[in-house]
């Protein structure tokens, strides 16, 4: 059985839209929530650190002072941008800016915390993917970096089992944030049909992805590791 007992989360990306909800349901659920962010928080984190995440040194010094002072028993990879384009318009240089910001921070993060977490007998940490995985138009670079996650997690659920730290994924879409209502007006044409092509025919919340990610991350989940669940409503069903 492990030994994992809820202590510190660091939540990178914690601060609006899915990473609030994903922050405040763990705060809720009796962790100190450590939010890594470039924005202000929406509110309701414990610490919280404005932080570039896309700056390797600067993430890594973070990561190293968070780590000598916190228990972090949980990491949410929580942080991450979009470039939607064709692929014939796709940058090579947005390649590496959605690298630096939406993969490279888990590893820094993992890095860092995973001592503390072999120490403790156990830990938790939790990929925010996306549906994107299974293909989307206009998603060349951000499926690509999700897929990564994606892979990457299974492999560190291999390396990490045996000292009783799970690593699993959460798949969200398509979600109702700030930016989906805003790039999609409730009552255009092109939002109703997203809705009608959603089996429960609604969009999903911040809520329905941090209640996912609060399971991967409780003591009971202790026997599920290198999984990805699809909080989705359906649509990557058939």
């Amino acid at each position: 059985m492990s030994l994992f007992q809820r202590r510190a989360a660091v939540i990178t990306g914690g601060a609006q839209g899915i990473g609030a909800a994903i922050t405040a349901r763990l705060k809720a659920d009796g962790f100190r929530t450590i939010v890594l962010d470039i924005a202000e928080p929406q509110g309701g984190a414990d610490v919280f650190h404005r932080i570039d995440l896309s700056d390797a040194a600067a993430s890594q010094a973070l990561c190293a002072d968070i780590a000598a002072g916190e228990e972090v028993t949980c990491l949410v990879n929580n942080v991450g941008i979009v470039a939607p384009a064709p692929l014939e318009d796709v940058a090579l240089g947005d390649f590496d800016r959605l690298m630096q910001v939406n993969l490279r921070p888990s590893i820094i993060c993992a890095q860092a915390f995973l001592p503390a977490m072999k120490a403790a007998g156990g830990g938790r940490i939790v990929m925010n993917t996306s549906r994107v995985t299974l293909g989307k138009e206009l998603r060349t670079l951000y499926s690509a970096t999700k897929g990564a996650a994606q892979s990457m997690a299974r492999t560190w659920a291999l390396e990490l089992g045996p000292h009783g730290i799970t690593v699993n994924c959460v798949a969200p879409g398509p979600i109702g944030t700030e930016a989906f209502w805003k790039n999609n007006p409730p009552e255009a044409p092109r939002t109703r049909e997203i809705i009608e092509n959603v089996p429960v025919r609604r969009v999903g919340t911040g809520e329905d992805v941090a209640n996912a990610v609060s399971f991967f991350c409780a003591p009971e989940a202790g026997f599920v590791t290198g999984q990805t669940l699809f909080v989705c409503g359906g649509v990557t069903v058939g």
